[in-house]
């Protein structure tokens, strides 16, 4: 059953959060698919997974740099999974065409953003109506995650 993640970012942007998100997957030898909302926001986090921070870079493609199933993470805007990957991560207010094939979901949203905050909640009522397995995980200062009830 498909393990579902919401992830409420408070204090740092989805630019800082998610490469540790990536990283922690990726320890854990998950491989991931990363469902942006536009092309355009792809080629932003494309920029992002190699410069976060100064020596550090996670091992990432999309569409146009060929062999998507070599890439441990996968940037896209489109319902896919070139690379097989078990988790998926959702940003920008996406939600997946479907949840077969994945173990884990992290839904990743801005608590800054009313509109956000609205649309996470529908896709818990829908996630819940799938009789998914749900949890809430908020930002802390430090850009850590407390698990809430």
């Amino acid at each position: 059953m498909t393990d579902v993640g919401f992830y409420h970012l408070l204090h740092w942007p989805l630019e800082r959060a998610l490469p540790k998100l990536l990283e922690k997957a990726l320890e854990r030898g998950h491989r991931a698919i990363v469902l942006a909302g536009s092309k355009q926001r792809v080629e932003d986090l494309n920029s992002v997974l190699w410069t976060y921070e100064e020596r550090s870079w996670l091992p990432h493609g999309g569409a146009g740099d060929g062999e998507a199933s070599e890439q441990p993470i996968f940037l896209t805007a489109e319902d896919e999974n070139p690379n097989g990957a078990d988790v998926l991560v959702t940003v920008d207010g996406r939600a997946p065409a479907g949840t077969e094939g994945f173990a884990r979901i992290i839904d990743m949203f801005d608590g800054r953003d009313e509109a956000m905050v609205a649309a996470a909640r529908q896709r818990w009522r829908g996630y819940l109506d799938q009789g998914l397995d749900l949890t809430y995980w908020q930002q802390t200062e430090a850009g850590g995650w407390d698990k809430k009830t």
